[in-house]
């Protein structure tokens, strides 16, 4: 039986296609979901045990905690390092707003820092900036939350290196990125932690919510496990420490099961569905970059075009059945809700310029040849008609 795949028939493209997916897992899904029911067990059962295992194994780390979102993953971390007020964290502004979020949560302040223009990642001289300016506002920098933006792993052979100089620990926001791979290593393993997301359109995506942190580091670990049950201690009722109802649902443990057996497969076609984007689209506009020491997840496929002419393409993308979309477009640093937290410099140069120019195409491991060659003559009829 072959595998399922988005067909060009002239009709509107799916811009994430979890219909094509489900019509590959469907029987296999809705057993697992089934077993949920019969045990009944739709808090903490078996399944989530099972999952934290998978999961470790995969990325080859020894400890997984699973909770209710990626965001909370991010949170349950840095609630577990005592992260408080009068204390900084390093964030990109080009993100999502869950990495600084997490911080400004704690009563702690996030520091803004730019982003490389290629990778759209972190750049480590803005972090070095950063961290000077933290400092100069009589804050105590304390750690990093590098984004592996889009799939794509941070520069973490320049980033970690930098945090140890300084004293800080890096959190890894790999809410994009999950079996992305650095130095031929999953991701997981670096830092002190690694933050992930289950959001259905996420590589590896659940039915609803959901999240895990990956560390080597058990004491952490035991933190975590306490802090998203209520902090709990020997039982339910013996509350050691100030925590968050934070636990993984059953049914998506039971659903991310099944998706992990065919992850492996998926992260590949992932991987051609990119390289045929890159051939088709080879000298028509700014291409996404892969730096050497990383394979990319490819959460996402984030073009740059001029940004004078960004909407105009997205609109006539529209109009032939295309569907595309902006992240981010405007930087949290200049974000109503953080833009008086400081930045490393007065302006972000870069996550100006990209939120202007970022588009994203329609992306998932399912998009047929034919599909993505009908996105690509489109896309270069806009820029054609645009320039």
């Amino acid at each position: 039986m072959s595998e399922p795949t988005t067909k060009s028939t002239g009709e509107a493209i799916a811009f994430v296609d979890l219909a094509a997916q489900r019509a590959r897992l469907g029987a296999r899904i809705d057993e697992a979901i089934a077993r949920v029911f019969a045990h009944g067990q739709f808090i903490m059962g078996p399944e989530v045990a099972e999952l934290e295992n998978r999961l470790g194994a995969f990325a080859g780390v020894e400890h997984v905690v699973t909770c209710a979102s990626g965001t909370d993953a991010l949170a349950l971390v840095l609630m577990a390092k005592g992260v408080r007020p009068g204390q900084a964290v390093l964030c990109p502004s080009f993100t999502f707003c869950a990495t600084a979020e997490v911080v400004a949560w704690l009563g702690a302040t996030p520091v803004f820092v730019d982003v490389d223009a290629a990778t759209f990642n972190m750049d480590p001289e803005s972090l070095e900036a950063g961290i000077a300016v933290a400092r100069k506002a009589g804050l105590q920098p304390v750690g990093v939350i590098p984004v592996d933006l889009f799939g794509l792993p941070a520069d973490y052979d320049a980033i970690l290196p930098l945090a140890e100089r300084h004293g800080l620990w890096v959190l890894c926001d790999t809410a994009q990125a999950f079996g992305a791979s650095y130095h031929r290593k999953r991701l997981g393993g670096l830092g002190i932690a690694t933050a992930t997301s289950f959001f259905p359109a996420k590589p590896l995506g659940c039915y609803g919510d959901g999240g895990a942190v990956l560390t080597r580091d058990a004491e952490l670990a035991r933190l975590m496990r306490s802090l998203r049950v209520h902090g709990q201690g020997s039982n339910k009722y013996d509350n050691v420490r100030i925590g968050m109802a934070g636990r993984l649902d059953t049914l998506q443990a039971a659903i991310l099961l099944a998706k992990l057996e065919i992850f492996e497969d998926e992260l590949a076609k992932r991987q051609v569905v990119a390289e045929r984007y890159d051939a088709g689209l080879a000298g028509a506009c700014v291409l996404p970059t892969v730096p050497a020491p990383s394979r990319s997840a490819w959460a996402q496929y984030t073009i740059r075009v001029p940004a004078a002419s960004r909407d105009r393409i997205a609109t006539d993308l529209k109009s032939a059945g295309i569907p595309t979309a902006v992240y981010y477009p405007l930087g949290l640093d200049r974000q109503g809700a953080y833009r008086h937290y400081p930045r490393a410099a007065e302006r972000l140069a870069v996550t100006e310029q990209l939120e202007r120019e970022v588009l994203s195409l329609p992306f998932h491991p399912y998009l047929a040849p034919d599909v993505q060659d009908r996105i690509v003559a489109a896309l270069r009829t806009a820029l054609q008609r645009s320039s």
